[in-house]
C-alpha cells in the first residue's frame, strides 16, 4: 500500500529568526497601538456629566480604532509570514474574501448594531443613567456597548435592546423636563380668587428651599384650560431638573389641595349615574322620565 509523500515546509535557521522577527515587529507595533489609542482618551476632570459623557466618547471611539488596526497589523503579519514558507498568500486571500462576503450576508443585523452604538456613542444621543423612551419601553440606562442597550423599565425589569433596532429615541435626562397640572375647580368658584389661591400655592413652593433646588422654571399659571358647565379647568406649567416632574407634580397638587381646603374652595365633582343589567328599551323609557 503506497503512502503519498508529506512535504512539510523547510524551517532553517534563517526562516525561523525572520519568523521571530515578524512576530515582534507585529506585537510591538500592536503596543505602540494602543499607546497611542489611548491618547485619544480624556479622563474627566470633574464629575459633571459632560466630562463623563467626553470620557466615554473617547474611549469608545480609542477602543473602535485599536481593534481595527491591530487586525490589520496582524493579518499583514500572517501574510509575510506565509511568504517564509514559500506559500503563496492569494489562495488564502481569495477564500478569506469569500468567507468574509458570507459572514457578512449573515451577519448583517450584527454589523448594523456595532454601526448604530458607535454613533450612538459618538453623537451622545444617551449614556448610562439617562432616562430613555425607545418605542414604547422607557426606562434608565443600566448598560451600553456597541451592539445594545439595557434599559431598566419601571416594572424593574431589565430590557435589552439592540441597538440596530433603535430608530427614533427620546432622552429624558437633558436639560430640564415639563410637566402640566390642570386642576378642575367647580364652575360656581369665583374664578378671581380661584386664581390667588392657585398662585399662593405655587409661590409657597417656590419659595419652599427643598423644593426651589428642583425647580427650573414655574409652576405658573397658562391660564383656562377648559370650560363647560360640569367645570372649570386651570392649566398650570412646571419646568424641573431632569426626571423630576412627577415628584413636583405631585407635591404642586397636595399644596393647592390644602390652599383650596383652607380658603374654602371644591374641586369639580361630576356625579355619573349608570344603569346596571337594564334592557335597552327600559332605557330608552327611564329617560323621557328623567327629563320631565
Amino acid at each position: 500500500m503506497s503512502s503519498l509523500p508529506i512535504r512539510w515546509p523547510e524551517i532553517t535557521l534563517t526562516s525561523a529568526f525572520d519568523l521571530i522577527a515578524i512576530f515582534l515587529i507585529a506585537l510591538i507595533l500592536n503596543r505602540f497601538l494602543r499607546i497611542l489609542t489611548r491618547l485619544i482618551v480624556k479622563p474627566a476632570t470633574s464629575q459633571s456629566r459632560a466630562a463623563q459623557v467626553r470620557e466615554q466618547q473617547t474611549r469608545t471611539l480609542a477602543g473602535v480604532l485599536y481593534g481595527a488596526l491591530s487586525k490589520v497589523v496582524w493579518t499583514v503579519a500572517v501574510l509575510t509570514a506565509m511568504r517564509q514558507f514559500n506559500i503563496d498568500p492569494l489562495p488564502a486571500l481569495t477564500v478569506a474574501g469569500l468567507a468574509s462576503v458570507a459572514v457578512g450576508f449573515g451577519a448583517q443585523n450584527l454589523v448594523r448594531d456595532l454601526i448604530t452604538g458607535f454613533y450612538i456613542v459618538l453623537e451622545d444621543q444617551f449614556a448610562m443613567g439617562d432616562t430613555i423612551q425607545v418605542g414604547d419601553t422607557t426606562g434608565r440606562v443600566e448598560h451600553l456597548t456597541l451592539r445594545r442597550t439595557v434599559l431598566r423599565d419601571t416594572r424593574g425589569a431589565l430590557v435589552t435592546i439592540a441597538n440596530g433596532e433603535i430608530r427614533t429615541v427620546s432622552n429624558l435626562s437633558r436639560d430640564w423636563s415639563q410637566a402640566f397640572v390642570d386642576v378642575p375647580v367647580a364652575p360656581e368658584a369665583p374664578l378671581g380668587k380661584v386664581m390667588q389661591a392657585l398662585e399662593a400655592a405655587s409661590a409657597e413652593m417656590r419659595n419652599d428651599a427643598s423644593w426651589s433646588q428642583a425647580l427650573v422654571d414655574g409652576p405658573r399659571i397658562l391660564g383656562l384650560q377648559g370650560l363647560d358647565r360640569s367645570a372649570t379647568t386651570v392649566r398650570l406649567q412646571v419646568r424641573t431638573a431632569p426626571t423630576r416632574q412627577d415628584e413636583i407634580c405631585r407635591e404642586l397638587r397636595r399644596r393647592i389641595q390644602t390652599e383650596f381646603q383652607r380658603q374654602g374652595f371644591s374641586l369639580s365633582v361630576v356625579q355619573r349615574i349608570e344603569l346596571a343589567n337594564v334592557p335597552p328599551s327600559s332605557q330608552e323609557t327611564a329617560k323621557p322620565e328623567a327629563a320631565n
